[in-house]
């Protein structure tokens, strides 16, 4: 029992000192930017009613919901999405607005994921949600937040993979397919196994339009060119006015200077049940998932009791710690912590130098040094603790300073008043 109170359960870990302070330097940057387009912050509860997250909401699958018991014997659950939740306080806290609503939060989500998928099951999550508004351009201000959000924190190499479910799930309604024939369909296409795409399609004897136009589905990844590609498997209406949304997304992509970030991928089906219309991930190197998800909702809002449609997206800041590390990017955090450390009887005069530093806006360790340890190992020890500077006040009424990047110092006689 003892040994396993020093552990952290599966799936989750510590985080603290400089990869803390990291991530909380990227977290800052990313809000900033949604506080540039205007968003709003918003915190809602990391826990919340079963419903919430149920199936009807279309999140995550229940097995995966990590679930409890109030007093009252409601089971609640961790969200594993903070999406619904922001719908659910939407409709809550701005039940009379009629204008649309920008929110933007930072918050933790818990999965309880397969153990063999070595993913964490508690992730961070910096997001915005633009409610109330169907609109290309909502579209695309969601998706140049998103880009510039990774370019504020020094990421450059990463792409945007925009894809659209009405454009998906029209081409599976088309097939005809019985919902298990269908759910085989789905888990191929995400597979990208396409010579059993089409295995499966001419064993259910699907139309010779439909199996063509979702063979070539492996083929529509690329620029703004695949649109075109795409108009031509149009099997009906609503097919060929998702494609013309992409178009007059990109075109207003190409306004804002973003487009060289951006991949069309019409294979691309939503990672929740509740998106309609755009989906986009964004990917970089050294990740072994999306460090971008966002979509539309059309339709969520209406769960909560009013219908509003809205798109968002979330950063995922442990992926995107990640992509830093494997990268070899730099994440400026610096301490400047100063350590003052005093013999006994320099007490008083060590605690009033740290008042006047502290007043002063600076940071300050104090410390009363061991007299079995040297001043060698306190130099280590601030060091680790990522000081920049020590003040030694000796009995002697000597301060020895060190400057501890540069591993210079100098003795002064000085007394404290």
């Amino acid at each position: 029992m003892k040994k396993q109170m020093l552990h952290t359960p599966e799936g989750v870990r510590d985080i603290y000192s400089l990869e803390y302070g990291k991530k909380s330097v990227l977290e800052e940057k990313l809000q900033n930017v949604f506080h540039l387009y205007g968003y709003h912050d918003i915190q809602t509860p990391t826990f919340e009613y079963f419903d919430v997250f149920g199936k009807e909401i279309g999140t995550t699958s229940v097995k995966e919901l990590y679930k409890f018991f109030d007093r009252e014997g409601n089971t609640l659950v961790l969200r594993p999405d903070i999406t619904p939740s922001i719908a659910r306080a939407a409709m809550t806290v701005f039940d009379s607005e009629n204008l649309p609503i920008r929110l933007c939060y930072k918050g933790n989500t818990f999965v309880n994921q397969s153990s063999y998928q070595g993913r964490l099951h508690e992730n961070t999550q910096v997001g915005a949600e633009f409610i109330g508004i169907d609109s290309v351009e909502a579209d695309a201000e969601m998706v140049v937040m998103a880009v510039d959000s990774l370019r504020e924190v020094g990421l450059q190499e990463f792409q945007i993979h925009i894809g659209s479910v009405d454009f998906f799930e029209s081409l599976i309604e088309e097939t005809g397919l019985s919902p298990q024939e269908e759910a085989r369909l789905r888990e191929l296409i995400s597979n990208r196994n396409y010579f059993g795409v089409e295995e499966l399609l001419e064993q259910a004897q699907a139309k010779v339009t439909t199996k063509t136009a979702l063979v070539v589905l492996e083929e529509l990844i690329g620029g703004a060119e695949v649109l075109k590609e795409a108009k031509k498997i149009a099997l009906n209406n609503k097919i060929l006015d998702a494609v013309k949304r992409l178009e007059e997304l990109h075109a207003l992509l190409v306004y804002y200077g973003v487009d060289k970030y951006i991949t069309y991928d019409l294979s691309m089906r939503g990672n929740f049940d509740y998106y309609t219309g755009i989906i986009f991930r964004g990917y970089t190197y050294g990740t072994g998932d999306a460090i971008v998800k966002g979509g539309r909702y059309d339709h969520l809002m209406e769960k909560f009791g009013k219908a509003s449609p809205s798109i968002g997206f979330v950063i995922v800041v442990d992926e995107l710690m990640n992509a830093f590390a494997r990268q070899k990017l730099e994440i400026p955090y610096k301490l400047k912590n100063t350590m003052i450390l005093y013999d006994e009887n320099r007490q008083a005069e060590a605690i009033k130098l740290a008042k006047e530093f502290r007043s002063s806006g600076k940071r300050t360790e104090l410390t009363r040094k061991r007299v079995d340890k040297s001043l060698k190992e306190y130099i280590s020890y601030a060091k680790q603790n990522l000081c920049v500077s020590m003040l030694y006040l000796r009995d002697t009424k000597d301060i020895e300073m060190v400057n501890l990047v540069t591993g210079t110092g100098k003795t002064v006689s000085k007394t404290i008043k």
